[in-house]
Order: C-alpha cells, then structure tokens, then sequence
C-alpha cells in the first residue's frame, strides 16, 4: 500500500492506493451530507481514479445518512427497478434473500447503466463474505490490439432473467423464491456495446457481466465463446482488488469502470446484510458513437440519465 495523494483540510483527508489497477481506502473522513464541496471532488476524483475506494470507521452513519451523503455525488436511483419490497431509500443486500456469488456489473439490463454506488455494512458473518472488484477499464487495456478492434465492434443484449443478489442454488428456500419471482416480475433486456466510453474519464472498458444473455449477431455457441474470451480478462487476479468487511465500512463503486462478485464462504448459520444506495448514470455510448438501445422494459420509474457532460 502507498499514499497516492494527500489533501490539506480540517480531517487530513488521505487517499491509500491498494492496487496497480483498482482500490483506495480514505482516510480521515466523517461520512454524511454535510460534506464540503473540497472534500466531495476529492472523493470523485478518488473514484473516477481507483474505481472503487473504501472508507472505515463509519458506525455513526445510517441510512438516512447514507442517502444524504449519496446526494453529494449524484442522484438516487429508487433501490431496483423491480425489487420493491427491500427498501425505501436503499436496497437490502440481504443473504437471507441469496447470496450474490457471480461477477456482475449492477443493473445493466437496463438502457441507463448506474454510475456508482454506496454499500454499507450492517450485519456481518463472524467469518468470509467479502466483496471482490474488477477493474474493466485495466481489462479492456490489456487486450492486444487485434482482440480490443473484435471488441468494440460486438455488442451484447443484457437481461435481468438471472439475479445477481440471489443466484441459482440446488435448494432455494422460500424466501430466496419469493425474492427471485420479484425481481423478474418484470422484464428488462437492453442492448449494450461491449465497450463502452466512460462519460467523465474518456476510458474505453469492457461492458459484460452475468446479465449478459448473447452476443448479437453470431452463434450461441460462438456467443458463449466470445463472452468468455473477455470476462475472463475482466476477472485476471491482477485487475483485482478484495475487501474484508468490518462494521463501520463503506465501499463506494464506479459502476461504469468495475464488476463485482460477494464471496460465498460462510456457512449457513451466519447473517450477511449491507445496504446498497445507487446514482443515476447515463445511457452508455459505443467507441462509434452508437448509443445502448432498450429492447424490453421502461426504466424511466426507476432512474432519471445522469446529466453529466462526456469526456472531450
């Protein structure tokens, strides 16, 4: 670990680099909405860097206090664009609900991928459960140059047919049914290039993830084929950064740069929940310049197009 930068306010803000590729922990910050506008574009600029920063000792924060801290960097979005009953101001990421074992960028079935998010701890297993991020930016720039021209030129339908936060087990109980019925209570499918421009860095990174249903225009196999051949560039160890929670922790995301994946290995017994408070993002845009385009469902209800101006 290293101090990346340093920033001269009243708390002695520290920015902690993790990784080559991905992760900082901040350092000496209090949480909350009534942060000054310094420190709130420090934290950006952390974000827009490191993809994903973490933040330790926040046991004063609530929800409420999450919410209003999440309006320093954009706007919510309502918890899910199906799920409704886990949350008013944020979603419950619950594993009495399923446990979100498999690499997924969040709610790319829709036109308006979320830009970033908020998780907060709140009950923790007493062993395991910790979250792993990926930097697809670091994956899209370690392509050689023949696969990154194959990449920008594909394009993939995502759908919320499979769920993230509740995946497929051998026996689900009934509440992870019931969970897995509302969140395809209603049907999202979208189609997004591969590699998509990020608004505010101009870095171009891979778009692919669990949601991913088939790369248009070839085979299924062949689609099977190709998703493979970049997924697994997005999940190389060394694109990687892993956080052991502790209470009082908050790992904020860029969702436009990153996926994740939250480790199944506590037993049964054990209790993992965190709140997740997510921002509005825009619609991604291709390297051509060609927009996603929404095939099935209207996400209007559950986010507005962050308005932020693109990279030159």
């Amino acid at each position: 670990m290293s101090v990346d930068y340093a920033v001269a306010t009243e708390t002695a803000l520290r920015v902690v680099k993790l990784g080559t590729h991905i992760g900082a922990r901040i350092e000496g910050v209090r949480l909350g909405g009534d942060l000054d506008p310094e420190t709130v574009a420090t934290i950006r600029a952390a974000l827009n860097e490191h993809k994903v920063i973490f933040f330790q000792g926040q046991h004063h924060l609530t929800e409420d206090g999450q919410y209003e801290f999440a309006r320093l960097l954009g706007t919510p979005t309502s918890p899910h664009p199906t799920v409704r009953s886990h949350g008013v101001k944020s979603l419950a990421i619950d594993s009495h609900h399923g446990r979100a074992n498999s690499w997924h960028t969040d709610v790319t079935f829709v036109d308006r991928v979320p830009k970033a998010s908020i998780l907060r701890a709140v009950t923790l297993p007493s062993y395991g459960g910790s979250t792993t991020w990926a930097s697809t930016v670091a994956a899209y720039n370690s392509l050689p140059e023949p696969l990154e021209r194959l990449a920008e030129g594909l394009r993939a339908r995502h759908t919320n047919i499979y769920d993230y936060a509740a995946t497929a087990e051998d026996r689900p109980g009934d509440n992870e049914r019931a969970y897995r019925r509302e969140f395809e209570s209603e049907y999202f499918e979208t189609e997004h290039p591969v590699v998509r421009v990020h608004p505010e860095t101009g870095e171009k990174a891979l778009l692919l993830g669990h949601f991913v249903k088939q790369i248009v225009g070839v085979s299924s196999s062949e689609s099977q084929a190709l998703f493979r051949l970049f997924q697994d560039r997005v999940t190389r160890l060394e694109h990687t950064t892993r956080w052991n929670w502790s209470l009082g922790d908050v790992a904020i995301w860029d969702n436009r740069a990153t996926q994740h994946y939250a480790i199944d290995d506590y037993d049964g017994g054990e209790h993992r929940k965190l709140t997740r408070i997510t921002l509005a993002g825009d619609i991604p845009v291709g390297v051509d310049g060609v927009p996603s385009t929404p095939i099935a469902g209207d996400a209007r209800g559950y986010s507005t197009i962050d308005p932020l101006p693109r990279a030159a």
